[in-house]
């Protein structure tokens, strides 16, 4: 009977406001917690470019079996070619597909452990799954608090400052882009700086590039790892096609190593394997043939390319009409117009955030962080009116 010896775990605070929304009545509720991307009318639309393969794959895939622990190889590749372009020589990089970002991140905590990384520097807040991902695989979190969310700014001095306690050997965990759940990102400059911090330290960076395409532009929101990856002998790259592919239920992933040759990269790959084959065997197909077929087809690439960007501009506009609301009581919204991406966290209390949802039906993690993509035009007027009722109450 050892089962007597487990406790109740406390539910995942995501997965009960998705419970508490599904149950509101209310009409005009808003949900800003599930961090998807949804079109004005709410909808998380399956990209064009994505119905195209995927009918491609139906007619022309000739079977379902196992591809092996490495997934989709020519995935692997397209990707790849992608994210790194021309930072690194080819024959320093080596990957294989992942059961989606959160995959590609388990994947490289269980390599980081192996190799004797005792541990990882995370800035202050991150994904909530960060942590626990780490610790759980054997690597110590270590947290450095570096963002404003009053002024909604990146702290670079205040996280170079908290690398300083690192040792040689420790990995630290870069956002690529798109920072979630703050949405600020470091400057080129920045980058430029922490690249050189890192590589200076003999620190093993981790970049979570979990967004590309939603912030500045597909290119632009690589440069940070590509800066980094340029910086250093071996870093570890985690990539998510769930938002950019809006391949979110087929959890399509891939983890990139860079090693200082390829002999030391055919290492890496091997113990790479060897992790996947005892974690989850062989890696789910689907979305991952459906990201190559786009990859290799010039027309389906610049389908995919122009959907991104609209969806892009949709965030960069809601962002800005959100900012638009400028001060109201403590909250800066204006400072919102410096972030990117989908998220980012407003300086609420846990009381605030409850008020809100019992008040207006407004959902969002306890945290503040909200999902830009959860409103449309008239979610935000009544967001700013929410707003402006809870300071008028005096609610803190």
């Amino acid at each position: 009977m050892r089962f007597a010896n487990l406790t109740r775990q406390p539910d995942d605070p995501l997965l009960r406001i998705i419970g508490q929304h599904a149950a509101d009545p209310r009409a005009d509720k808003i949900d800003l917690g599930v961090g998807v991307f949804r079109d004005e009318e709410g909808r998380t639309p399956v990209m064009t470019a994505v119905k195209a393969a995927e009918t491609r794959l139906l007619a022309e895939q000739p079977s379902k079996s196992y591809l092996g622990p490495e997934g989709d190889t020519g995935f692997v590749r397209a990707l790849g070619r992608l994210v790194v372009a021309d930072t690194v020589s080819a024959d320093r990089i080596v990957g294989l597909q992942t059961p989606g970002g959160t995959g590609a991140l388990r994947l490289c905590a269980e390599l980081l452990a192996r190799a004797g990384v005792p541990r990882i520097w995370i800035g202050s807040p991150s994904w909530a799954n960060h942590a626990p991902l780490f610790r759980q695989a054997g690597v110590e979190p270590a947290m450095i608090p570096c963002y404003d969310l009053t002024a909604q700014l990146f702290d670079l001095s205040g996280f170079l400052k908290g690398l300083d306690g690192a040792t040689a050997g420790d990995a630290v965990l870069l956002h690529g882009c798109c920072h979630n759940p703050i949405g600020i990102d470091p400057d080129a400059a920045g980058w430029a700086a922490i690249a050189e911090h890192v590589a200076a330290r003999s620190l093993t960076p981790v970049v979570d590039l979990a967004y590309q395409g939603l912030g500045d532009g597909f290119d632009q929101d690589a440069a940070g790892a590509r800066t980094i990856l340029a910086a250093v002998p071996e870093a570890l790259l985690a990539y998510s096609c769930d938002k950019n592919f809006g391949l979110y239920r087929e959890r399509t992933g891939a983890l990139f190593a860079l090693s200082p040759d390829a002999g030391t990269g055919a290492v890496v790959l091997s113990n790479l394997l060897a992790l996947a084959r005892a974690n989850w065997s062989m890696p789910p197909d689907h979305g991952a043939a459906v990201v190559r077929l786009i990859l290799e087809d010039e027309a389906l690439t610049r389908e995919w390319r122009d959907e991104l960007e609209t969806m892009r501009q949709r965030l960069e506009g809601l962002r800005s009409t959100l900012a638009a609301g400028g001060r109201i009581g403590a909250i800066d919204l204006g400072a919102v117009a410096h972030g990117k991406g989908m998220f980012a966290t407003l300086p609420l209390s846990p009381s605030q955030v409850e008020w809100l949802r019992d008040r207006h039906g407004i959902y969002m993690a306890g945290s503040g962080r909200i999902n830009i993509a959860g409103f449309n035009s008239a979610a935000i007027g009544r967001f700013h009116a929410a707003l402006r009722d809870m300071a008028a109450n005096g609610v803190a």
